[in-house]
């Protein structure tokens, strides 16, 4: 049976061991955080039980069972096929646990991080095994939003993306390559670029906040649900890409030569959205709302399990 070790047990790592222990990994968790290493299995446990409820996990006591908290980083990697890291974003706490799995962890395994903003050159050239290295950036929270990003530095070796990809894609995940190094990654500067226009917009007094999310989740969303933005394109207009690429290119060239600049997320434009967005919510509810967000998306995450594939040409 493959062992993973999970370095950090916040949001991240805990969903990430539900990933793997579901897939019938066994699963070692480690923290600096001695409370937050207790309270780990108990809350993965807690996750496993709410995706049997949707059908998502056959036996939620038996993965249950393959997770235990370790007693060192030493004992965490030992053994492990893929170490995955979940630290905070700060390039020198990744610098000094990668030099450290480096050393500890075996010779073969993967040792990805789930950074979702810092290139993997910056904190593994000076490793030894920095060819095993990579980051594998997940959407929050892994076990209930599949995609992982794999990003190699420009010395990571093609085999380790390839046994990467082939790991993920093994225990549910769906592994996209991103070629070479960039800011963002592709997920985030994608999210950038929405974000960016959304605070435009609201900034400008072009609609409410409210507005713009209805825009989103019960317009664009529903079709990115399922469908990329070039298969959504290629469906908009009669003769597909081409098509559509014809009969929109000078709209969106328009709006190309206008983009929303970096002073959308000044802080003026924070407190309009803010003011409209109505009062902070207090740490109750907003963990009242990322439970019923968890539950919303194993709904939808088993219905699309249930769903019959795209047809394909013939």
């Amino acid at each position: 049976m493959p062992t993973v070790a999970i370095i950090g047990t916040g949001l991240i790592g805990r969903s990430w061991a539900i990933v793997f222990a579901a897939a019938g990994w066994q699963v070692r968790l480690t923290d600096a955080s001695a409370a937050a290493l207790e309270a780990a299995p108990g809350l993965i446990a807690e996750g496993l039980a709410e995706l049997a409820t949707h059908g998502l996990v056959d036996d939620p006591a038996g993965a249950a069972a393959r997770v235990r908290a370790a007693g060192s980083l030493t004992e965490a990697v030992t053994g492990a096929e893929l170490v995955q890291e979940n630290l905070p974003e700060d390039v020198a706490i990744k610098r000094a646990v990668f030099a450290e799995l480096d050393r500890l962890a075996p010779r073969d395994a993967i040792l990805a991080s789930s950074t979702s903003a810092i290139v993997a050159s910056r904190f593994t050239e000076d490793l030894a095994g920095r060819g095993r290295c990579l980051v594998a950036h997940p959407v929050n929270p892994p076990h209930l939003v599949p995609v992982v990003e794999l990003c190699g530095a420009p010395w990571t070796a093609p085999e380790t993306i390839e046994r990467a990809r082939a790991v993920y894609r093994a225990v549910g995940q769906e592994p996209v390559t991103i070629h070479r190094e960039v800011d963002g990654f592709v997920l985030n500067r994608l999210q950038g670029a929405l974000l960016a226009e959304a605070f435009r917009l609201v900034g400008e007094g072009v609609i409410s906040p409210q507005d713009l999310d209805k825009t989103i989740q019960d317009g664009l969303g529903l079709r990115w649900s399922f469908l990329g933005p070039f298969a959504t394109i290629e469906l908009n207009a009669p003769g597909g890409i081409p098509d559509y690429c014809a009969r929109y290119t000078g709209f969106y060239r328009r709006l190309a030569a206008d983009p929303a600049g970096p002073e959308v997320w000044d802080a003026a434009t924070v407190e309009r959205l803010l003011a409209g967005w109505g009062e902070a919510p207090d740490a109750k509810r907003l963990a009242a709302r990322s439970a019923w967000r968890d539950r919303r998306l194993a709904a939808l995450k088993a219905h699309k399990a249930a769903q019959p594939a795209a047809p394909t040409e013939s």
